[in-house]
């Protein structure tokens, strides 16, 4: 017997120009203890199908037509009241980001008792709390009797994320509804969460409808997949089949563009099914345009050099000195990037990769240390103008194109201001530069003016790359620039990194816990741990010989797609 069925399922969401139907005719069930992915590019509609189950969408949107049945109960039809008693009771829900589905103000205590209390009706303080320990115990937080008092800011991301479950389980549901619940998470805690997730679908039964751009969350954990196109689904069957032996043209598609594990390919598939935005880059001669008369030195081996940087931050303060204590974020780190190389940065979150990164962009101080870019020290220089010289030739481009554009400007201000701050060009030429920018990284002059929310996640990263080529920089630092894409704008915007780097001849610092990505893209890689480096060498040689102990255990969790690939020769 079904755990859940949907028929013929539409949602809607009526606007000024026309009512936009989100998902359109789904179909599908979910037997109990099975795990069943929902996967699709942006926009699809995978979480509309998510919250529609419990009337979470948000307005005006709504369910127009179609059943939906949980355990035989129609429950398409409850009211508002209705469907409050069922969600976290029956339907557990794990959201993407644990930071904003916990309360910062309250303990992980004050948030488990309060949903057992009311899913549970529990009122004992003690009884509560003891089930709340056992929850912790359960989703595998070590010392839940200390870890339960505390705050959800003083949890690493993958603890966080297990409080979510706790929660979600709290309420005994019958039900889970995980919503891209590993996409900010590292490859050890990932494979953590997968496997607690699977465990305990298997030991309570629980049916999961798991949310997810990442083929190697599917390949490892879900029993069977169902791929949406545009509203529709377009495949269902099982995990293996479907991956191995795909029918329909967008399924085909959308694997072939899933990074390669196994070995290098020079460039990411792309198919014109999923191909949306410009087909190709407007190509410009560097030599001539603007763009490529920035500061070049062919000569210079190691663009940036690293030094016994140390790094610490205070997380209890006191008066005396010896009273406060420190978190060690790096330690005696040493590397060197080569000019024109994509140098990569690998770790577990926590490991000090983006700190490093913050600190040679300048937004973090050291301790102590060096910092060189093309032999000019960037730490404690009595010569500010060098340095800010120094610092205008390398730029960062941020894992959440959401957070980093100013929601206010028009895109040709965003892409025009370091421009103008920097005095790089005259005032009668910055459109056209922008306008040459824009059609440099495939959005068109048109894009200029329009705002930041009305372009898709991809399209955004697009502009922040344009806004940090504005600069002419030499350095482009990465900080996990494609964490958040699903796989086909993934594979768009790493092909664009790669064009741009051969054609501006970029240096880029590669920050990334995806490791097919970081194969396909670095030269080099570092392997970091509390804060170490642990072990440095090229690219192929890290993957086919790993030396440290450490990098043999990550390589030993990335997914493995040993036939996944066979499909791209029919695509």
């Amino acid at each position: 017997m079904a755990l859940l069925t949907i028929k013929n399922l539409c949602i809607e969401f009526p606007g000024r120009h026309g009512t936009e139907r989100a998902v359109d005719e789904v179909s599908f069930d979910l037997s109990p203890g099975e795990i069943l992915g929902l996967v699709g590019e942006s926009g699809a509609g995978k979480s509309t199908i998510g919250n529609g189950i419990v009337q979470l969408l948000s307005a005006p949107g709504r369910v127009s037509s179609g059943e939906i049945f949980l355990n035989n109960t129609k429950i398409s039809t409850f009211s508002s009241k209705e469907i409050i008693k069922i969600r976290g009771s029956r339907v557990g829900f794990i959201f993407q980001d644990p930071m904003t589905s916990l309360n910062p103000l309250f303990t992980v205590e004050n948030q488990l008792i309060e949903t057992i209390n009311k899913n549970l009706g529990i009122e004992d303080s003690k009884e509560a709390s003891r089930i709340a320990v056992d929850l912790l115990d359960q989703v595998g937080i070590p010392e839940p009797e200390i870890r339960i008092k505390q705050f959800p800011h003083q949890f690493s991301g993958g603890m966080r994320q297990r409080v979510v479950i706790a929660i979600a389980l709290a309420g005994d549901p019958e039900l889970l509804i995980a919503d891209e619940p590993t996409t900010a998470l590292d490859v050890s805690v990932q494979d953590q969460i997968l496997s607690l997730i699977r465990k305990l679908c298997r030991e309570r039964q629980v049916g999961c409808l798991l949310v997810t751009h990442d083929m190697g969350v599917i390949a490892s954990v879900t029993d069977r997949v169902a791929v949406m196109y545009r509203g529709k689904m377009v495949e269902i069957g099982k995990t293996a089949e479907l991956l191995t032996s795909p029918k329909h043209e967008y399924t085909k598609s959308l694997i072939s563009a899933v990074p390669r594990s196994s070995k290098k390919i020079e460039r990411f598939p792309l198919v014109e099914y999923i191909e949306t935005t410009a087909k190709g880059l407007k190509h410009i001669d560097v030599k001539t345009h603007w763009l490529g008369q920035g500061t070049r030195h062919e000569n210079i081996q190691d663009l940036l050099e690293i030094k016994d940087l140390n790094l610490s931050f205070v997380t209890r303060d006191a008066f005396l000195k010896k009273n406060r204590k420190y978190l060690q974020a790096t330690r005696d780190v040493n590397l060197t990037v080569k000019q024109g190389e994509t140098f990569g940065l690998v770790g577990e979150s926590g490991s000090g990769k983006s700190t490093i990164a913050r600190m040679v962009a300048g937004l973090q101080k050291p301790d102590s240390g060096s910092i060189k870019f093309d032999g000019v020290e960037l730490v404690d220089n009595p010569d500010p103008v060098a340095v800010k010289q120094a610092r205008l030739q390398m730029q960062m481009v941020f894992q959440n194109p959401y957070s980093s554009l100013n929601s206010r400007m028009k895109v040709d201000d965003i892409i025009a201001e370091p421009i103008r701050f920097h005095r790089l060009a005259p005032p009668q030429e910055i459109r056209t530069i922008v306008g040459d920018l824009l059609d440099h990284v495939g959005l068109g002059r048109a894009a200029g003016l329009k705002y930041p929310h009305e372009f898709s996640g991809g399209q955004r990263q697009r502009i922040s790359i344009a806004r940090a080529l504005a600069s002419r920089p030499r350095l482009l630092i990465c900080d996990e620039p494609t964490s958040a894409l699903d796989v086909s704008v993934q594979a768009q915007i790493l092909n664009l990194l790669k064009d741009l780097q051969d054609e501006l001849g970029l240096t880029m610092l590669f920050i990334s816990h995806d490791l097919p990505v970081i194969r396909q893209m670095c030269d080099r890689v570092a392997i970091m741990r509390h804060g170490r480096i642990l072990e440095t060498a090229e690219s192929e040689d890290f993957f086919e010989h790993p030396q440290n102990e450490y990098s043999i255990e990550l390589l030993g969790l990335m997914p493995r797609f040993d036939k996944i690939y066979e499909v791209e020769a029919t695509v």
